[in-house]
């Protein structure tokens, strides 16, 4: 009986064909199967993995609490894109005898559609792209400048400090603001150290979030933040949906009381049909596409098979838990 690998959320179906899962070093023959739809109900995802000995799984997207790990007697391996997840439950996954291990993760695309987002948001790409396709009007936009004015970042990681060096380059003032930055470490990436989250909200022409989801972070922007956004402010966020009050969010786009925003995560993945954030104003959205790049996915993909390979060879890669 080969050793069976479920891949979950392989919305482009590149799975099986972005890395190798044969099993050369092993007497164990390795079926990768793909799952292109995601799975809601955890019932259903309970009965189409009690088959498998491995389950891939794409960042935080799919919950493994005890209640389904419990329920995959077979599941003997567990692997996650990046190195860190909330989701998983490590205590029980180790109950259930089941290895969990992460594979190495790229900061670029995230910083890369990060800018994507706000400069569609600044130059009305979007809508003027729409126009020109349909036979609408010639011009219906004036675009927001970037060169001189502000960007806040809220957040100076990795992530955050690649976002700061675009910023600088396209002439912007950056300011940065987190719990724990200090202003020697905003300085050393050419960065000013905003004196508060309030003051770097209210200064700012562009704002975008780099910050992880946490017990501190979550929430951070509720309607009283929002509401000190410039009327003229863009709101970017490829971080997390949880950093933001939605509700608040919607209310201040529906009301025109910023820009625009422009907004990678949600609430709710993949986000139904009849989610009010698919119709929302003033919203330019992608359906989570930060991590979503070819050399992300060869990282991602090539290291799970790899990390079968080790597994079955008795030498866990990345282990987790």
């Amino acid at each position: 009986m080969p050793f069976r690998c479920a891949v979950l959320d392989d919305f482009q179906n590149v799975a099986t064909t972005l890395a190798d899962w044969s099993a050369p070093a092993s007497d164990e023959e390795v079926e990768a199967v793909s799952f292109t739809e995601h799975f809601d109900d955890e019932d259903e995802l309970a009965a189409a993995l009690a088959d498998f000995d491995c389950v891939v799984t794409l960042r935080e997207r799919v919950s493994f609490p005890a209640s389904l790990l419990d329920r995959l007697p077979r599941l003997r391996l567990l692997i996650a894109s990046g190195m860190r997840n909330s989701v998983i439950d490590y205590a029980a996954a180790k109950a259930n005898g089941v290895t969990v291990c992460g594979t190495e993760s790229s900061s670029t695309p995230p910083v890369e559609l990060t800018w994507a987002l706000l400069l569609g948001l600044a130059r009305g790409l979007v809508q003027e792209s729409t126009a020109l396709r349909e036979g609408g009007p010639w011009q219906s936009t004036v675009g927001a400048d970037l060169h001189g004015r502000r960007l806040g970042l809220l957040g100076l990681g990795k992530i955050g400090t690649s976002v700061a060096r675009v910023g600088l380059a396209f002439g912007m003032e950056v300011s940065a603001w987190s719990q724990n930055l200090t202003a020697d470490r905003a300085a050393q990436s050419g960065v000013r150290l905003a004196s508060s989250k309030e003051e770097l909200l209210s200064g700012s022409d562009f704002v975008s979030i780099h910050l992880a989801l946490s017990d501190r972070t979550r929430g951070l922007l509720g309607p009283a933040e929002l509401a000190l956004l410039k009327p003229t402010a863009y709101l970017v966020n490829t971080s997390r949906a949880g950093i933001v009050d939605q509700a608040a969010l919607l209310a201040t786009l529906r009301e025109g009381r910023i820009a625009g925003a422009g907004v990678d995560v949600f609430d709710i993945e993949p986000l139904p049909a009849d989610h009010p954030m698919r119709t929302a104003p003033r919203l330019l959205a992608t359906p989570h596409l930060g991590y979503v790049s070819r050399a992300n996915y060869e990282r991602y993909y090539g290291q799970a098979a790899e990390g079968v390979r080790a597994y079955l060879a008795g030498k866990p890669a990345r282990v987790l838990s």
